[in-house]
């Protein structure tokens, strides 16, 4: 009996390594792929939705105004999503360039899917046929649009950017940066291996014809989250558009990390309550058995005290396999997404991942979130 449980343990522990040899295998492939080099003739509009950023809202005006693409070629919406402090009057006090509107979306009751809500509305009067989003705690390289922009030609439908915390002064930032980037490195080692599984809202674009074609937000309006994601999944699954992930540094984004960890971990419930919502079933048995191999980390140290040492002999290998390809994937985020001297605390990071992902996604799975001074439903 012992035995067979050891070897169900050790079978989940295969199917998670299969599945991060897949991510390595398209981080090599976009590491292949070459942008082409030409910005595209569509008019762009870039959607920046804002709630509550009064210390930021300044800042990041400020990187967006320094884009290097010509102001005739784009237009740059910040959309109010019911602010209750004075980001809306700074940010239309400010100096702003001539492709700058403000608007903002009819309060509403709503408890959940606000900033998609928002999104929709800046969509509907966007004069772009390239849409762009970002976050207002974002800054950006002077080239980050026309790189992002450059990687689109005629059959391509959605492109996911890079993405990565600027703060790291302490442990708990150092180690938000880690694993932040080990999220981006999947989500891009995914799209890179024709399976689109993970982005992030605060570096991505698509066609608004795309948008409308697949229904844009209005099947998922009903959720918190996934206004990234559930999107790309959608064009991947109902479209014979390409899905890309932007691979160059100059199309970085920085952001800001979690300042404690209950604005953390409220923050990764969201994030792990799309995963319920996935369009593709296969995909879901996959998250399902990934959710299993972590669940049985944490049962067999449960089973090897009260059961067998045999179960601390399976946990220590799994453990040990699994860090090793972890940190392989990891490494191809050195000087790209963190500093190579963060690298020194992935075994920090190693100890906490196991019970935090457990505890995230069981957590997104049943319970409601505080965001942005709002207590939403998933």
């Amino acid at each position: 009996m012992i035995i067979a449980v050891i070897l169900f343990f050790i079978a989940l522990l295969l199917c998670y390594i299969f599945f991060l040899l897949g991510i390595h295998r398209g981080l090599r492939r976009l590491k292949l792929q070459k942008i082409t080099g030409y910005l595209p003739e569509e008019y762009v509009s870039v959607i920046i939705p804002f709630r509550n950023e009064s210390e930021n809202i300044l800042r990041n005006l400020q990187s967006i105004a320094q884009q290097d693409l010509p102001v005739e070629k784009y237009e740059v919406i910040y959309v109010n999503d019911s602010s209750d402090d004075d980001s809306f009057e700074k940010i239309c006090n400010a100096a702003k360039p001539d492709n700058v509107r403000i608007i903002s979306v009819a309060k509403n009751l709503s408890i959940c899917g606000h900033k998609k809500k928002a999104l929709k509305f800046a969509i509907e009067q966007a004069k772009g046929e390239i849409i762009v989003t970002t976050d207002c705690d974002c800054t950006y390289n002077s080239n980050w649009l026309s790189t992002l922009l450059k990687s689109y030609d005629k059959n391509t439908g959605f492109v996911s950017g890079p993405v990565a915390y600027f703060n790291d002064d302490t442990l708990f930032t150092k180690l938000q940066k880690l694993e932040f980037a080990g999220l981006i490195l999947t989500g891009a080692g995914l799209i890179g291996s024709g399976k689109p599984t993970i982005s992030n809202a605060a570096n991505l674009s698509f066609r608004k014809e795309i948008f409308k074609e697949v229904g844009g937000f209005d099947d998922t309006l009903n959720l918190s989250s996934g206004d990234d994601e559930l999107l790309m999944q959608k064009i991947a699954k109902y479209t014979s558009y390409d899905i890309k992930f932007c691979w160059n540094k100059n199309a970085l984004v920085l952001t800001t990390s979690n300042n404690s960890i209950s604005d953390f971990f409220q923050q990764r419930k969201r994030w792990a309550s799309k995963g319920l919502f996935y369009f593709d079933k296969l995909l879901m048995l996959k998250l399902i058995i990934i959710f299993s191999f972590y669940l049985g980390l944490l049962l067999q140290a449960l089973l090897g005290i009260v059961l067998s040492p045999l179960f601390f002999v399976s946990l220590i290998i799994s453990l040990i396999i699994k860090g090793w390809v972890e940190f392989s994937i990891l490494l191809n985020g050195k000087e790209f997404l963190f500093t190579k001297n963060l690298m020194k605390y992935f075994i920090i990071a190693e100890l906490f991942h196991v019970p935090y992902i457990v505890i995230a996604a069981i957590a997104g799975a049943f319970g409601n979130f505080t965001w942005k001074e709002r207590k939403i439903k998933r």
